[in-house]
């Protein structure tokens, strides 16, 4: 019975109190370091799913080229400011047609010709 005077002492001292607090920084640096642990690899899945689409079809207007008819117009429906501010920021938008043109140019790479680097003769 002698022992649990001790511990009594022990705890009014506050001696479970340092006890306690450690244990609960252990706990919250092992959860930080769990959600560090499950954020990243949220970022590594999103990678992976991102690697392994194919690249959308995108005229430089950012509209799908499924959008653009066979002559490269667009037809998408886009805001249009029509009324301005003092700082010239518009205050007012309309919808209109987006005025693109995709481009339907050759392509620069298919073109290029090079010749041998070696002399076979």
């Amino acid at each position: 019975m002698d022992w649990f005077w001790w511990v009594f002492i022990f705890f009014m001292a506050g001696g479970f109190a340092k006890v306690a607090d450690t244990a609960r920084t252990a706990l919250r640096t092992r959860h930080e370091r769990k959600m560090e642990r499950l954020e990243s690899a949220r970022h590594e899945r999103q990678a992976l799913e991102a690697a392994q689409k194919p690249p959308e079809p995108v005229c430089g207007c950012t509209h799908h080229l499924a959008k653009h008819d066979k002559k490269g117009k667009c037809h998408e429906r886009v805001e249009i400011p029509v009324a301005w501010d003092a700082d010239h920021k518009p205050v007012q938008y309309e919808a209109g047609q987006c005025t693109c043109q995709q481009y339907v140019g050759p392509q620069p790479l298919s073109q290029i010709y090079a010749e041998d680097l070696t002399d076979l003769a």
